[in-house]
């Protein structure tokens, strides 16, 4: 934005104020590109601040011989000033005394500041800046939507820094500082959050080159921390008008909006307190037995630290109530590999086989692993629940290097396998391919598949419906969530592809979980883009395409990268860890597991 400022006003003089520009490094780069020939850049912060970047700039050679001098304060295009910008009056005495001209395009530009000052203080700048500029613009970069979940674990970041985000209250969201900057004189605005910003802004080789600078795989973290803050332009005066974030879209902007028919309450399950073991995420739980959840893997907190989780936990419900079981692991010589984002599915009374799952992001797990258990047990109060480790070395195994994928149970010809589809690899960050493993033999095999294949992803829902498969969500390419639905299902000599088709249309998620209820598609939690609310649970009828959403109320419950159960007798969804490493604003994880009672939603249509 700063640069299109630059390079389409055409006028002999410009001016750039930075303001709360604190160690920002703007003017040197632009200096060093040759883009100053006739612009003038003020930076203003506290007089402490000003004072350390002044002495910074004079230590450092490269910057002296940007800016020319060793100070900064009398030199003709680079103007340093201390002044508190909550004192509005100090602040023009010293930009006048400074040389800032009121008559020249002027572009205001604040990257997180006005939030730190009360309301009524920087609306008065905002004012100030509209009225006496007659051709002008303003960059704004702030944090947004406070009510949600990131946005809590987001203010109480700041708040434990000292640093309340005060304009959050009075302007939540886009269309509130929009208003704002109308309402304070400025003639035209724009404003999207970062996650718009950056698909429909960034040119796609650049965006393909910050996605390949390391191995990464917060993307849920990335999209929700993008979703929280915000970039506007505003301007009056100006010929050609200035709007870059319209002029530079290079997709067009997604609005539709989710259209919600109701909630549903989230309830604590433990009577009496949490249950130790289950803060965690990109773990997996499965259903060993009624009423027995096991649940291995993932990154949370163990002995008082975070790591990747190596024990086993068992949840069991006993007298309408869930509690932590004990585990015994047979073999504890054999060490749990430790993994993320692999599949854990129950094949037996007394068998789950793991599939795949990673150990970093530039590693996958080592294939895959059975797990053994009991065929019988007390399920009411068992003592404790042996569970044995064995290390599998099957032909199939490479086929298992993936994380983020799905395995489901299918029929053909009468004999069961699972379909292994989709995820990620060291190598490649999104697969499309699929494999038919097997059951007993734990060997791929070679089964025709007709139809559209669908765009290869990571992060879907998987579920067995009819001897076939539900595949729905999930992220694509260049990291965008899916909202296709497709049906894998099962022919006389093949299977066949085809798309489920919702109305209205599925909204683009990924990192959820989903189930399957008389002839309903359960999507829980999530991530997706371009919506001012958090997914909740959505009820697909696979025999209308209905497609209805229900909103969680939460507290906050981060519901990705978690793991559910469902118990159809009861109707009710069990909902274990979630959370993510939040960046600079610390690791969240849910503490503790919820229900759901999805009853009503089920019943009612």
């Amino acid at each position: 934005c700063v640069q299109d400022f630059l390079k389409t006003q055409g006028r002999p003089r410009t001016q750039i104020l930075s303001l709360g520009a604190g160690f920002d490094s703007l003017y040197f780069r632009l200096k060093d590109v040759g883009l100053l020939h006739h612009t003038v850049v003020y930076e203003v912060d506290f007089p402490n601040v000003a004072c350390q970047k002044a002495a910074l700039i004079k230590r450092m050679k490269e910057l002296s011989a940007l800016v020319g001098d060793t100070g900064g304060e009398r030199l003709e295009d680079y103007k340093l000033l201390g002044v508190d910008l909550s004192e509005l009056s100090e602040l023009e005495r010293a930009l006048e005394e400074a040389g800032l001209d009121n008559e020249i395009p002027t572009l205001f530009r604040a990257e997180v500041v006005l939030t730190y000052m009360e309301n009524s203080r920087s609306d008065a700048l905002i004012r100030w800046a509209a009225e006496r500029f007659p051709r002008a613009c303003f960059l704004l970069y702030e944090q947004m939507r406070p009510g949600d979940p990131f946005g809590h674990v987001m203010q109480q970041h700041f708040s434990q820094l000292s640093s309340a985000l005060r304009s959050l209250a009075q302007y939540p969201d886009c269309e509130a500082q929009q208003r704002r900057f109308l309402e304070q004189g400025w003639t035209e605005c724009s404003v999207m959050d970062m996650n718009e910003f950056f698909i429909c802004c960034t040119p796609e080789d650049e965006q393909q080159r910050v996605q390949a600078l390391e191995p990464f795989d917060e993307y849920e973290e990335w999209h929700l921390k993008c979703s929280h803050y915000f970039v506007l332009t505003a301007s009056k005066g100006m010929e050609p008008s200035w709007t870059p974030l319209l002029s530079n879209m290079t997709v067009p902007r997604h609005d539709a909006p989710v259209r919600v028919v109701g909630s549903v309450t989230a309830a604590v399950c433990a009577r009496h307190s949490e249950v130790p073991g289950l803060r965690r995420y990109g773990h997996h739980s499965v259903l060993i037995k009624p009423n027995v959840v096991l649940t291995t893997g993932g990154f949370g907190e163990e002995d008082g630290q975070h790591c990747r989780m190596r024990n086993f936990h068992v949840l069991i419900k006993h007298m309408g109530c869930w509690k932590a079981g004990c585990v015994k692991q047979e073999n504890p010589d054999k060490r749990w590999d430790e993994r993320l984002y692999r599949t854990v599915s129950c094949l037996s009374n007394s068998l789950a086989l793991v599939v795949g799952g990673r150990t970093s992001p530039s590693s996958a797990g080592l294939g895959m692993l059975w797990l053994k258990f009991p065929e019988t047990c007390n399920a009411l109060d068992p003592d404790d629940i042996a569970v044995e480790l064995v290390r599998l070395q099957p032909a199939a195994e490479p086929a298992a290097l993936r994380w983020r994928h799905s395995t489901t149970e299918v029929v053909f010809k009468g004999e069961k396998y699972l379909f292994l589809y989709g995820g990620r690899s060291a190598m490649e960050p999104v697969l499309g391919d699929w494999y038919f493993l097997h059951t007993q033999e734990l060997s791929c095999s070679v089964i025709p598949v007709e139809g559209p294949v669908p765009e290869g992803r990571h992060s879907h829902s998987a579920c067995s419906w009819r001897g076939g498969v539900l595949i729905a969500g999930g992220l694509g390419a260049a990291e965008r969530p899916l909202g296709s639905v497709f049906f894998l299902r099962e022919l006389e000599h093949s299977f066949q592809w085809q798309r489920v088709e919702t109305h209205p249309l599925l909204m683009p998620r990924y990192s959820h979980t989903a189930h399957l209820h008389e002839g309903k598609l359960l999507l829980v939690g999530g991530v997706w883009l371009h919506s001012s609310s958090v997914p909740g649970v959505t009820v697909i009828d696979l025999m209308t395409g209905l497609c209805l959403d229900y909103t969680i109320n939460v507290w906050p419950l981060m519901l990705h990268n978690h793991s559910s159960v469902f118990l159809p007798n009861e109707k009710e969804l069990l909902l274990i860890g979630g959370g993510g490493n939040c960046f600079s604003f610390g690791t969240h994880l849910n503490p503790e597991p919820v229900s759901l009672s999805l009853s009503s939603i089920l019943t009612s249509h």
